[in-house]
C-alpha cells in the first residue's frame, strides 16, 4: 500500500517541503494554493493516512481486526461497511474507554451522553470578554443551559445496542470487540428496519450508513454515507494507539445505492443561498441575530465588508464545551456572542451563522476578530480525556480549505490558530483568555487532513524547530480535568511540556502574564505557560543530550526531544531579534495604528504592551508582517463604522503558546540557522 502523508509527516528525514509561512510579500500563498488543488489528502480517504509508524507501538496485535470480522459475520452487516463505519467515527481507536467529545465510546462511537447537556458553552465561562474591544463595555456572557425534553437520538445510541446484543453498557463502553458489536448490531437493525435485504454487497447499505450518522436531514445523512464510501474505496490500513493493526481492503469500483436515502425519511433541503461553504460538506443557515437592545447596546456580530474593508488573516479553532443543540439555541441569542461557523461531532455536519464579510465576536481579541473567521467544534468534558471524531476532524479540514483558498490564508500555525493561541489584548486580560482546543486537538492529523503535513524543512542548522510529537505515544501528565490537581487520565497529546533546564525535574517556565507574582506554571490542563503545540515554530536556543532549547516568552525553555523518539523537526524561515543596540523590545497583543492615524470622532487606542520582552540575543520565527490597523464599530448602523490604517508596521511572531506582534521600527529580520 503507498505511503501516506500521515507518514510523511512523520519521516524526519523528509526532503523539505518548502516555505509555509507568509512573509512580506506572502511568499506562501502560492504554495498553500498549491495544497488545496489536492484531494483531502491520502486519507480522502484513501485512508493510507495513518500508516504504522516506525516508533509507534508494535504492530503486531490482530485482536481488533479480528473482532471486526466476528461481529460483521454475526450480524450479517459486510466487513468492509463496518470497517469504514468505524474508521470515520474513531479511526479504530477504542480510546481505553474514554467517551469523545460528544460522549461516544469505542471504535463504533456509541454514544452514552445523558449528563453533556448540562454543561455552558465556553463563551459563559472565565473572564475572557469575547469582543476584546476596550472601545466598547466588556461583555462576558452568561447562559442558562437550555434543557431539552429528551436526549437526540444521535447521543443515546449505547443503549439501544444493549438492548439489540443483550450486553451490559459497561461492556459497550470499556470493551473495544464489544462496541464493535453493538455498532455491527445498530447497522444490521437499521437494515431490518428500512426493509432492506441483508446483502452482503456493501453497495446495498448506503441508507443504514447514512441513519448511523444520527443526522435528522436527508443531506447531512447522505454527506456522512458519502465520506464513509470513499473510505471504503480507498482502503486503509492504521495502528492504533493501543498496537491493534487494522486494514481495511480497497474496493476503488464501488459505487452504492444512493436511491435508499429515500427509504430513512429525512427531510431535504435546498442549499441555502447565504451558505458560504464547500459543497462537499453538508452545511445549513443558522443566522446569528443583529439586533438592537437596551442600554445603546447590539449584538451579536458587527456588520462589515470584508475583505475589501480588511483582510481575512485568520481561522480560529474553538470547542464549544457544549452540545450541538445548546449551542446553536446560544447563537441565536442578540445579547449572546457569535462565531461564523458550528460542527457537530456525530457527523460532521455545518451550520453557518455570520457571514464572512461581517465580524464575529468569538477569539477575545478585536484586533483578531477584526481579520479572522472562527470555528465551534461540538464538544465537552464529559471526561478527561475526551476526544473528537474523524467525522467532525474531516468536515473542518474541507471547510477550512475552502475558506483558506478563497482568502489567501496560509496553512500554518501563524495563521491556523487554536483559540488558545490568541494573545490578549493587554497585560489584564492575558489570565483570562480561554484555553480551547486545548492539548487533546490533534494539529499533526488535522494538518494532514488540510494537504499541508508538519515536515522537516531543514538540517539541524536551519535555526527553527517544528513542534511535533507523535501523538499517541506523547502523554505528558495533566492535572485538573476534573479536580484541581488531581492526575487526568492518560491520553495522547499535542503539546510538549517546557522547562527551565534539560531535567525533567526542573522546574517549568514562568509565564509572568498569567502570573503577575512569578510563580510557577503547573501541569493544569488549561495552564498553557509552559507549553508548545504540534505545529508551532520556534528558534532554537541550544540542544543538550535528548533535549533542545527554544526561545518562549523571553527566556530559554528545555523540552524532551530524543533521537529515537524526536518531539521536533528541523526547519528555517524568518525570525526577527532586537534592532542593534537595543537590550530589550516591547511585545503587543495587537496590531493598533499610532495616534497620528485616527482621524477626528475615533477615539485615539492605546498601544498598550505586554508585560513580555523580546530580549538582546533572542530570535522568534515571524508570521506575517501588517501595517496597524484598527476596527471602529461601536455603533448599530455599520455607516458609523470606520477602519484606521496607520503608517507604523508590525510582525506577528511565535512568542509563547501564543502568537504576539513587536513592531518592525523594533526589530530587524534575518533568516534563521547558520
Amino acid at each position: 500500500m503507498p505511503e501516506s502523508a500521515q507518514d510523511s509527516a512523520h519521516d524526519a528525514n523528509r526532503t523539505p517541503s518548502g516555505p509555509t509561512r507568509r512573509t512580506t510579500l506572502r511568499t506562501a500563498g502560492a504554495a498553500a494554493s498549491a495544497a488545496l488543488l489536492l484531494p483531502l489528502v491520502s486519507a480522502t480517504p484513501a485512508a493510507h493516512a495513518d500508516q504504522p509508524r516506525a516508533d509507534g507501538p508494535p504492530a503486531d496485535g490482530d485482536a481488533l481486526q479480528r473482532a471486526f470480522a466476528a461481529a460483521a459475520a454475526e450480524y450479517g452487516v459486510p466487513l468492509g461497511v463496518l470497517l469504514g463505519v468505524s474508521y470515520l467515527q474513531s479511526r479504530w481507536d477504542g480510546h481505553r474507554g474514554a467517551p469523545s467529545v460528544t460522549g461516544g465510546y469505542g471504535p463504533m462511537h456509541l454514544t452514552d451522553a445523558h449528563t453533556v447537556l448540562l454543561t455552558a458553552p465556553h463563551h459563559s465561562q472565565g473572564t475572557e470578554d469575547a469582543r476584546g474591544d476596550l472601545a466598547r463595555p466588556r461583555r462576558v456572557p452568561k447562559a442558562t443551559v437550555p434543557e431539552p425534553r429528551q436526549l437526540p437520538a444521535r447521543l443515546r445510541t449505547l443503549g439501544r445496542a444493549a438492548e439489540l446484543t443483550g450486553l451490559s453498557a459497561a461492556a459497550l463502553r470499556g470493551d473495544a470487540s464489544a462496541n464493535v458489536r453493538g455498532g455491527a448490531a445498530l447497522l444490521a437493525a437499521t437494515q431490518k428496519r428500512l426493509g432492506l435485504p441483508p446483502s452482503k454487497d456493501p453497495a446495498g447499505w448506503y441508507a443504514a450508513v447514512a441513519a448511523y450518522s444520527g443526522a435528522d436531514d436527508a443531506t447531512a445523512a447522505a454527506a456522512f454515507a458519502d465520506e464513509v464510501y470513499e473510505v471504503i474505496r480507498g482502503g486503509a490500513t492504521r495502528t492504533t494507539a493501543d498496537g491493534e493493526r487494522v486494514s481495511l481492503d480497497a474496493a476503488p469500483a464501488l459505487a452504492p445505492d444512493t436511491r435508499q436515502l429515500r427509504t430513512l425519511g429525512l427531510p431535504s433541503r435546498a442549499r441555502d443561498p447565504h451558505v458560504e461553504a464547500p459543497k462537499d460538506v453538508s452545511c445549513e443557515w443558522i443566522p446569528a441575530p443583529y439586533e438592537e437592545f437596551g442600554d445603546n447596546d447590539y449584538g451579536n456580530h458587527d456588520l462589515g465588508d470584508r475583505p475589501a474593508s480588511q483582510s481575512i488573516d485568520y481561522i480560529v479553532i474553538h470547542d464549544t464545551e457544549g452540545s450541538w443543540d445548546t449551542t446553536i439555541k446560544l447563537v441565536q441569542d442578540p445579547t449572546y456572542v457569535s462565531w461564523q461557523y458550528t460542527l457537530r461531532s456525530s457527523d460532521g455536519h455545518i451550520a453557518q451563522h455570520v457571514p464572512l464579510k461581517d465580524v464575529a465576536w468569538h477569539a477575545g481579541n478585536w484586533y483578531v476578530n477584526a481579520k479572522s473567521i472562527g470555528l465551534e467544534h461540538e464538544g465537552f468534558l464529559t471526561a478527561p480525556d475526551a476526544w473528537y471524531t474523524e467525522a467532525m476532524y474531516r468536515s473542518s479540514a474541507r471547510l477550512v480549505r475552502y475558506l483558506a483558498k478563497r482568502f489567501d490564508i496560509p496553512l500554518d500555525r501563524q495563521h491556523i490558530l487554536g483559540h488558545d493561541n490568541v494573545p490578549g489584548t493587554t497585560t489584564a486580560t492575558i489570565a483570562g483568555m480561554h484555553t480551547d482546543p486545548g492539548p487533546y486537538w490533534d494539529w499533526a492529523h488535522y494538518f494532514t487532513l488540510l494537504g499541508a503535513p508538519f515536515r522537516r524543512t531543514a538540517g539541524s542548522s536551519g535555526g527553527l524547530v517544528t513542534i511535533r510529537p507523535d501523538y499517541d505515544t506523547n502523554r505528558p501528565v495533566y492535572t485538573g480535568c476534573e479536580t484541581a490537581g488531581q492526575a487526568c487520565a492518560p491520553h495522547g497529546s499535542a503539546a510538549v511540556r517546557l522547562h527551565t533546564a534539560p531535567r525533567a525535574d526542573a522546574p517549568l517556565v514562568k509565564d509572568i502574564g498569567l502570573r503577575p507574582d512569578g510563580s510557577d506554571s503547573t501541569t493544569g490542563v488549561n495552564d498553557t505557560g509552559a507549553r508548545a503545540t504540534t505545529g508551532q515554530q520556534f528558534a532554537v536556543a541550544g540542544r543538550e543530550g535528548d533535549w533542545t532549547a527554544i526561545w518562549y516568552l523571553g527566556q530559554r525553555a528545555w523540552f524532551q526531544d530524543p533521537k529515537r523518539r524526536p518531539t521536533a523537526v528541523s526547519a528555517k524561515g524568518l525570525v526577527v531579534t532586537p534592532k542593534a543596540g537595543a537590550k530589550e523590545v516591547p511585545v503587543y497583543g495587537r496590531a493598533y495604528p499610532e495616534e497620528g492615524a485616527y482621524p477626528e470622532g475615533v477615539p485615539v487606542q492605546a498601544v498598550s504592551p505586554l508585560p513580555y520582552k523580546l530580549l538582546a540575543g533572542q530570535s522568534y520565527p515571524l508570521g506575517l508582517r501588517t501595517r496597524g490597523e484598527y476596527l471602529w464599530a461601536t455603533t448599530f448602523d455599520p455607516a458609523g463604522h470606520k477602519v484606521v490604517r496607520g503608517q507604523d508596521v508590525y510582525y506577528q511572531i511565535q512568542f509563547g503558546h501564543r502568537v504576539a506582534f513587536v513592531r518592525a521600527a523594533d526589530v530587524t529580520v534575518r533568516r534563521s540557522g547558520k
